[in-house]
This record gives C-alpha cells, structure tokens and sequence, in this order.
C-alpha cells in the first residue's frame, strides 16, 4: 500500500472517531454499570431492536463463554427490551429514538462507547442472533482464547457469519424464549462460498450461503457480506468502518495468512431464519433504516410472501465447531 493510500485510510479513522465522539449525544444512560468493570474483563457490545424474545439465551450464552459485561444500545425498541436490559446486572444500557441509519447502522455508537469504554479490553461485538464459535469452544472459556492471542501479539479474531435455517417452512417451530435458537435452525449451507480481498482495506470479502441461494441468486454480487472480525483487543485509536466487516487501522483486517498457512478464525452461527424472521423483515422494510436503501430487506420480502424453505439436498447440520474445521469454514491455525 502506498503512502498516500495509508494517509488516505489514517485520515478516515480520525474522522469516523470525530463522528463517534459527536454521536454520543444520541445515546442516553438508562442503566450505566460501567463502573463495576474491572481492567482485564472481556466486554460484549450490541445494537439492538425490539430481540426481548431472543435477549435470555443470547446473555446466557456468552456468561457461560466468559464474558463479564455487556454494553448494549437499545434504539427504541417497544416489546419491553429495555427494561429487561436495564434490569440485568451486568448490563450497561443506552437508549437511542435517532436515526440508526444515520448512526451508519450503530456503528458510530458503538465505536463511540468502545473509544470510552473498551480501550485495553477484548471486545466482542456481536448482535443478538450472532453465536460466536471457536477452536475448542467445547473446552476452553473464552478468555483461554483471548489469552492466546495475547500471547501470541494477535489483537483481531476473525469469524465467518454462518447462516443456519430450519429444515422446513420457517413458521413451524416457534421459537420460545430462553432455548437455544440453533436448536431449530440447525442447518446451513457448506460449501457455496465466494472470497475476494479488499484491496483498500486488506480484508476478505466473502459471500454465500442460504441468502445469496435463495434471495440473491440473480444477483449473487449484492448479497450479504459473511466476513466478519467480531473480536479485538480494543484501543481508543481504532474504529469500526462497516458494522463488524472491517476496521481501521488496516492492520487489524489481516486476519488470514497470505503465505499458504492458517490464522486461526471462528464461526458466527447466525439465527436470523426463525418464525420471527417474516415479521422481523417487514418491519425493518417499513422503517427503512439499513445498508444500501434496505436491499436486503427488499429481497427478503419478494420472497417471503410463500415462506420458503431455506433446505436443500446440499444442506449439512451442525455437530460441532470440528465439523467446520473439517469443512473449511473455520480454522485452529496453530492454537493447540
């Protein structure tokens, strides 16, 4: 990379820093517990809207991973997750009635409370339907991994988003709140995935899976992005450029090995595909908040009016975080 391309990129962090800062008169304290956190805590922060359903398991699931506290932005929601939220006592809560949109989809008000509150952390930045698998997961906290990486001079872990559905129409297991989603979304694509690297910001752009099959396949180059780098050992100088995709400085989106070896990397299972997802997309269609005019949504609703069934003779259930290792799909690089 040039010089004037590294000028470029240093000068695009200062400014989405600038609009963070400027951003945080957007969020208003609710429940502010960032008090109790102590130096060495691994921090988990979220944007969310209207997921109380979902918010039981998705806490559950990363205090028996390890992490000791949650930093959530709760951009008005109305089904009572704030209160939830607010009531947790690990949880620090901000509520927000602006624009998410204008917010560049949360990530100016995450990047905000990460500059304030997670610089010398590892933070996690996941969404309410995101699980993060990785290498030994079954065995080892999450903190084993996180010490790894510090031991080996590693501040970013990257982890593909994995779409998972259930065999079958999408409304006929409810989801009940406190189970574990991928109990009915239990299937995904394996093998149906494209990478490109982004030459801007060094990062891989990978594409596929379930959405880009059934509700991009004319246009598979506009389907969702999958790469994602969720997990960093956070310092007040870097900034989130798009949600979790990619960061400045550019460094910290090298996370794969171009030399013909393996970086260790994880999953995002993602349970976007229950019986809540149709009226979960209308709504989100409706309030036109998302990336690129709400394409994404645009699409779903073309396709969710026969509610389709995401299965198909290629599909594969999950085992466990071996079996993706076995596929391709994630790595142990050299974490033994």
């Amino acid at each position: 990379m040039g010089v004037w391309q590294s000028y470029r990129l240093r000068i695009q962090r200062k400014r989405w820093l600038i609009r963070a800062f400027r951003k945080r008169r957007e969020l208003k304290p609710v429940a502010d517990r960032t008090g109790l956190i102590r130096p060495d805590d691994i921090l988990v922060f979220c944007t969310q809207r209207n997921e109380r359903v979902r918010l039981p398991y998705y806490l559950r699931y990363y205090r028996d991973m390890g992490v000791n506290h949650f930093l959530f932005v709760d951009n008005a929601s109305t089904d009572g997750s704030l209160d939830y939220l607010a009531d947790q006592s690990d949880v620090s809560v901000w509520h927000s009635g602006a624009s998410y949109k204008r917010a560049r989809f949360g990530v100016d008000w995450l990047n905000w409370l990460q500059m304030k509150h997670g610089h010398g952390h590892w933070c996690l930045v996941v969404d309410p339907d995101e699980f993060l698998i990785y290498p030994f997961c079954d065995t080892r906290p999450l903190r084993a991994l996180t010490d790894w990486l510090d031991a080996s001079s590693i501040k970013s872990f990257s982890a593909m988003l994995l779409d998972m559905y259930p065999k079958g129409r999408l409304d006929e297991q409810p989801y009940e709140e406190g189970r574990n989603p991928i109990d009915i979304a239990c299937w995904f694509d394996s093998g149906n995935y494209t990478q490109r690297k982004n030459r801007a910001f060094g990062n891989l752009w990978i594409q596929g899976g379930p959405r880009s099959r059934v509700f991009f396949r004319d246009k598979p180059a506009k389907a969702p992005a999958l790469n994602k780098i969720p997990l960093v050992k956070w310092d007040r100088r870097y900034a989130y450029v798009s949600s979790a995709h990619m960061l400045l400085p550019r460094g910290l989106n090298q996370t794969f090995d171009e030399w013909g070896g393996e970086k260790a990397s994880g999953i995002l299972l993602h349970a976007k595909f229950l019986n809540t997802f149709t009226a979960k997309a209308a709504e989100e269609l409706e309030r036109g908040q998302h990336y690129a005019a709400s394409v994404e949504y645009k699409a779903y609703a073309a396709r969710l009016g026969d509610d389709p069934d995401l299965w198909c003779n290629w599909s594969e259930k999950y085992i466990n975080w071996r079996q993706l290792e076995i596929l391709g799909l994630m790595s142990k690089g050299n974490w033994a």
